[in-house]
């Protein structure tokens, strides 16, 4: 006989384990299947994403610190050499203690795990095929996919998985690469070259769109392009990328820009970083009638996660939105507590981004240009970090604080940070937004002295009031 369950989960990454660990809090019996051969969780974000990529930006950034920036401190380093052997152990042990977290909270709250490859069957049923290719079938009141994404591989530059890689194959390369060359200009691809750039390697950016960062503010991409320039990054906009050619231990790469010129370009590794798409490879849409749209891959759901099938549901990358491992929690949450006869919700106008180059971004809410294209009149509000003594003291100076407010209700519509530590500032501004507040909301609020969160407070006042008090 079948397993029988409240709820099976397939896919054990953020929005998958969240879902699973919710609903059993909840007193729900629950089952989460997950695929990977070695029987972690967590999926892509913990095992070969969000975790071990910025494992390796705070290692790589300490390097770069001892390497460039603490004589202007007065501290003095002998040789300094990089040990990248301990720097990725390093890594996967973050990952392991990670994924293991993952497994105790199973334990805890009682979700069964199963491993295998799932795939739907009618009348809410799961088969999984294990590693030994045993079958097994789990009944379930409900069915929630949450298989996440993977890396978008372009036809023309197959991946190898040693010369032309994925977001994946860059968390290990070693040695450091001596030329890296990167095909898209987005976070993934910023955030990995980073990496490789402070420890040594030559970085080549093509991106086909005219600016990097296509979907973040344009003057915070801009102004990320002249910085990342400054740090030696070389850049090709508006260039389009036709092949690549592996010969020996180097790879060429073909490009041609928008005025027809053909650009050659020769490196060692070759990182593929133009987006994701969601993975629902054998999981058998087709075969019970879940709808999806072919061109993008996405599962139709309503308000509720609910597909077109009764009783089967979906959340995180595999449906519309951003691909960001806290939205899928929070949907994870939110269809648990559903499920279990809750009224939450989740507000999609108040979702974080945030990209760990350095100095970092974080955004929430809409960029001026959607604003614009929207027809909202807004006021602008912005105060550089250069301002602030706590940058001045942390010799943290570049970049700014922009809080976008509505030009009749003061109601914050937006907030982009580039600058130190903008993955944490953003959090207020979320908070403020979540509530549906005003700049003068976060002027108001008392930002203690010296901090970063000075510069918030205060491109929040330039909003409100028209002017800073420290500038």
């Amino acid at each position: 006989m079948a397993d029988s369950y409240d709820l099976v989960v397939i896919g054990g990454g953020p929005g998958g384990y969240t879902a699973a660990i919710r609903a059993a809090q909840l007193g729900l019996k629950v089952a989460c299947v997950e695929k990977r051969a070695n029987k972690a969780l967590g999926g892509v974000c913990l095992n070969v994403g969000c975790i071990p990529s910025k494992a390796l930006l705070d290692s790589s950034e300490m390097y770069e610190v001892t390497t460039h920036k603490l004589a202007r401190h007065g501290i003095k380093v002998g040789s300094v050499a990089l040990d990248l052997d301990t720097m990725l152990k390093r890594k996967d042990k973050v990952v392991s203690e990670l994924t293991g977290g993952v497994g105790f909270l199973f334990k805890k709250y009682g979700v069964t795990p199963v491993f295998g490859s799932a795939k739907l069957l009618a009348g809410k049923k799961v088969e999984v095929t294990a590693a030994d290719g045993a079958k097994s079938v789990l009944e379930a009141k409900n069915v929630l996919l949450a298989t996440g994404s993977e890396s978008t591989e372009l036809p023309f530059m197959k991946f190898d998985g040693k010369y032309i890689v994925s977001s994946t194959e860059a968390l290990n390369f070693n040695p450091v690469p001596k030329h890296l060359i990167v095909v898209g200009g987005g976070y993934i691809g910023l955030e990995l070259s980073s990496v490789w750039k402070r420890l040594g390697a030559k970085v080549t950016v093509i991106e086909f769109l005219p600016r990097i960062l296509a979907i973040s503010d344009g003057e915070v991409a801009n102004e990320v392009h002249k910085l990342l320039v400054k740090q030696g990054f070389e850049f090709h906009l508006d260039t389009k990328v036709t092949g690549a050619t592996v010969k020996g231990d180097s790879v060429t790469v073909t490009a041609q820009t928008k005025d027809g010129k053909e650009l050659s370009i020769q490196g060692d590794r070759v990182l593929v970083a133009v987006g994701r798409r969601p993975y629902t490879t054998g999981l058998g849409l087709d075969d019970v009638g879940v709808k999806y749209d072919p061109k993008s891959g996405r599962v139709e759901v309503d308000g509720h996660f609910q597909t077109s099938v009764p009783g089967i549901f979906a959340i995180g990358d595999l449906i519309a939105g951003p691909m960001l491992a806290h939205k899928a929690s929070e949907e994870g949450v939110v269809f648990a507590e559903t499920l279990a006869g809750m009224k939450p919700h989740v507000n999609y106008d108040a979702i974080p981004s945030v990209i760990y180059i350095w100095p970092e971004v974080a955004s929430v809410g809409l960029t001026e240009e959607q604003l614009k294209e929207k027809g909202i009149e807004y006021r602008t509000g912005k105060f550089k970090f250069s301002a602030t003594g706590r940058a001045k003291a942390m010799d943290e100076q570049d970049g700014f604080v922009k809080v976008l407010a509505d030009a009749k209700t003061d109601r914050v519509l937006g907030v982009h940070i580039l600058g130190p530590r903008a993955s944490d500032l953003i959090a207020e501004c979320v908070t403020i937004m979540e509530y549906k507040g005003s700049a003068e909301d976060i002027a108001r609020c008392t930002h203690a002295h010296p901090t970063l969160s000075e510069a918030v407070g205060e491109a929040a006042r330039m909003a409100w009031a028209g002017k800073p008090l420290n500038s």
